[in-house]
């Protein structure tokens, strides 16, 4: 990619960018949020056209104006939130517009002989007759990937590939890789986790702010300075944190049993206790009662037994609204789906749970201006970009929707914040940013309960550690004391 500049009316969202990837080579392409990065990939896919530059593939100059034109020249690319029709099965997801026929009808037979070959091909093992919308989210991403090559791509587009992984299914997907490039594709990785980046790539091109800043070989430099590089400053990666002393309890969960979706058991006679000025971190494996631990103590899921107080109240079964107002504030897990109204503009998601109290509303009627004067506010003292108030959230990155929720909930001024999943899909800058924000409420003397699959993130921030497996809390210890390879034996379900 040649000088490539894309512009937005006034923002340059990319500015004179050239990239060059070698075949068979893993490039990482690394920045923070709203760099550019999926801006740039975007274009070579044909998503949009650059507003200036070039494109060559093989040496050969393309005029990439649609994705059909990327996918007839090789390039296959699995988007950071999946393009699966979720009713549909494996093989009709994969074959969706390259239909085989025989005598005009579909020849699915066929069709799941070349997609069984492909994935043993790949070890991207998959069931072709399971539907999307009963797999897990690894087993959906390798069915992108298997649609990608499918259509012949030989230079794969990966954006944000772990950001809804596993630890497990991580492992995993370097081992796809591996396999992608063994056989002579060349593999584009969108990220911003500077330890994937050394864990799989070769080459790694930095951007900033839309501008390219460097192309560096990634054994020839430490994840520092990568990140250094990336946000235009040194970042720190542990988290500065005094001790402090805790005092009344503000979470007393006794004893709840939450059902799942399915009616199953997901907590299970669950007890624990987060006080005044700490951070409790709740570490587990995904798929151990987490979300429905949360949505039962936040309202959107019922407790079929057991209490949830805060300060001392039973709040136990409340609604999401009074639960609110009993000053709990929840960083959800999905922004995309629960944090945010994507339609909306940022200073109308800034006031979701607010809307209908002063200033923001007199008898009923929303008071614009001040409405408008909140969220500038939170913009300016939340650093979210563009400065803007008016942009609506789905046109954010993610690491400013994030930004955009935690405002809000912190401009709610709880006793008890939850953070779930709070730095999924962040990069360096604005993970440092979060980590920074939850140690702040802590030192408000306000307790603050953090669920993460992260185990670093769990292990530099909290201040207590708690271990969920099956439901049930089976192992608490102070974070100083905590290592990782017990709290891994703890969070299999393993037995000294």
């Amino acid at each position: 990619m040649k000088n490539i500049t894309k512009k937005f009316g006034h923002l340059t969202a990319n500015d004179n960018i050239n990239l060059t990837v070698y075949k068979g080579e893993v490039h990482a392409l690394l920045g923070e949020n709203g760099a550019g990065k999926s801006t740039l990939m975007n274009q070579l896919y044909g998503m949009i056209e650059p507003t200036s530059g070039e494109i060559y593939i093989n040496g050969n100059k393309v005029n990439v104006n649609n994705p059909n034109v990327a996918i007839a020249n090789g390039i296959g690319m699995v988007h950071q939130h999946f393009m699966l029709v979720e009713p549909f099965t494996v093989v009709e997801n994969i074959i969706l517009g390259s239909e085989i026929t025989k005598y005009g009808v579909l020849d699915m037979k066929k069709a799941k002989e070349e997609i069984v070959e492909l994935s043993e091909k790949y070890s991207l093992y998959v069931n072709p007759d399971d539907k999307i919308e009963d797999i897990t989210v690894g087993m959906q991403q390798r069915v992108e990937i298997l649609k990608a090559l499918y259509r012949g791509a030989d230079i794969l587009i990966l954006d944000e590939p772990t950001s809804v992984l596993t630890p497990q299914e991580i492992k995993e997907l370097v081992i796809i890789i591996d396999n992608l490039t063994k056989e002579g594709k060349s593999v584009i990785i969108i990220t911003h986790k500077l330890k994937e980046i050394k864990q799989v790539a070769d080459n790694c091109t930095i951007i900033r702010r839309g501008k390219r800043i460097d192309t560096v070989k990634v054994d020839e430099v430490t994840e520092e300075e990568l990140a250094a590089k990336m946000v235009g400053r040194e970042v720190t990666f542990k988290v500065p944190k005094e001790d402090r002393e805790t005092s009344d309890t503000v979470l007393s969960i006794d004893n709840i049993t939450v059902k799942n979706n399915r009616g199953l058991v997901a907590v299970d006679g669950l007890s624990l206790e987060v006080k005044r000025g700490e951070i409790v971190g709740i570490a587990g494996v995904d798929g151990n009662g987490q979300s429905e631990l949360v949505e039962a103590i936040t309202g959107l899921r019922k407790i079929e037994k057991g209490h949830v107080k805060i300060n001392g109240k039973d709040i136990t079964n409340m609604t999401p609204r009074k639960i609110i107002d009993n000053k709990v504030s929840t960083i959800p897990e999905n922004r995309q789906k629960v944090g945010l109204v994507l339609d909306f503009s940022i200073y109308e998601n800034m006031i979701l749970e607010n809307y209908h109290k002063e200033p923001f509303s007199k008898k009923g009627i929303l008071q614009k201006d001040k409405i408008i004067d909140n969220a500038k506010n939170l913009i300016k003292q939340f650093d979210i970009r563009p400065t803007d108030e008016t942009v609506l959230a789905k046109s954010l990155s993610g690491g400013n929707q994030q930004k955009v929720i935690i405002a809000r909930e912190i401009m709610n001024n709880p006793d008890l914040l939850i953070a779930t999943q709070p730095t999924r899909g962040l990069d360096v800058g604005a993970i440092e940013y979060v980590h920074k924000e939850l140690v702040k409420q802590r030192d408000r003397n306000k307790a603050v309960l953090l669920v993460s699959l992260e185990l670093d993130e769990v292990m530099n921030v909290s201040d207590r550690i708690a271990v969920i497996y099956e439901g049930k809390i089976k192992y608490v210890v102070d974070a100083k004391e905590a290592t990782e390879a017990k709290l891994g034996l703890e969070m299999a379900g393993g037995k000294k």
